[in-house]
């Protein structure tokens, strides 16, 4: 990641109050390895009324994506990808944990390495078998 320009992005539920502070702690984390942070690109996930029928409305989701596929709404992930077309960003940092299936589709999406925090964390320290991100 040396002398790379990053993009960072997280999704974060309402509930969430410290959302900055995280992003700045990834932003650090990234310069700590050499990374130049082009870009940030925060999703908030809020709370929304009700649905129709027994559906549960959106307080119950906050906490998961918004998409199984891509993480983040697919609007939020078109913005990414602009960004990094205009910086020529070579990774793109995600503060959340990624599928594989995700991180393939948001690399294809993106253009670019779709990587998360906890892939920053694993390059430098040794495997262990309860090690969570």
């Amino acid at each position: 990641m040396a002398e790379t320009d990053v993009l960072i992005a997280g999704l974060f539920s309402a509930k969430r109050k410290d959302h900055a502070q995280l992003m700045d702690a990834l932003a650090a984390e990234v310069t700590a390895r050499g990374g130049r942070v082009v870009g940030r690109f925060v999703q908030r996930r809020g709370i929304s009324g009700g649905k129709k029928g027994s559906a549960p409305g959106g307080k119950s989701n906050m906490d998961r994506p918004y998409s199984p596929r891509t993480l983040m709404s697919m609007g939020k992930v078109k913005e990414i990808a602009a960004a990094r077309a205009t910086t020529g960003a070579g990774a793109v940092v995600f503060f959340n944990e990624l599928t594989g299936r995700q991180r393939t589709l948001l690399t294809e999406i993106i253009g670019c390495p779709a990587l998360s925090r906890c892939d920053l964390e694993r390059a430098l320290e040794p495997p262990t078998a309860s090690q969570e991100c």
